[in-house]
């Protein structure tokens, strides 16, 4: 009998771009939906919070960028 995997939905965070978001499916098992309030990020808790981390370490490291601390 095969377990079925709790799926959860998490917003997506302002000032993920393409590419930010192209490395998180390819490094989590996550997918992206389109609702009508705009997409979210669909999969299990453990992933969603790695990806939100990633995404969130992503976003500091271009905004350190564009401010030249980089």
């Amino acid at each position: 009998m095969v377990e079925e995997k709790e799926e959860f939905e998490m917003g997506l965070p302002n000032g993920v771009g393409e590419q930010m978001l192209a490395h998180a499916f390819e490094k989590f098992d996550i997918k992206l939906e389109q609702t009508e309030f705009g997409p979210k990020l669909i999969g299990e808790y453990d992933e969603l919070v790695k990806a939100r981390e990633f995404l969130e370490n992503a976003i500091r490291e271009r905004l350190a960028e564009l401010e030249g601390k980089k």
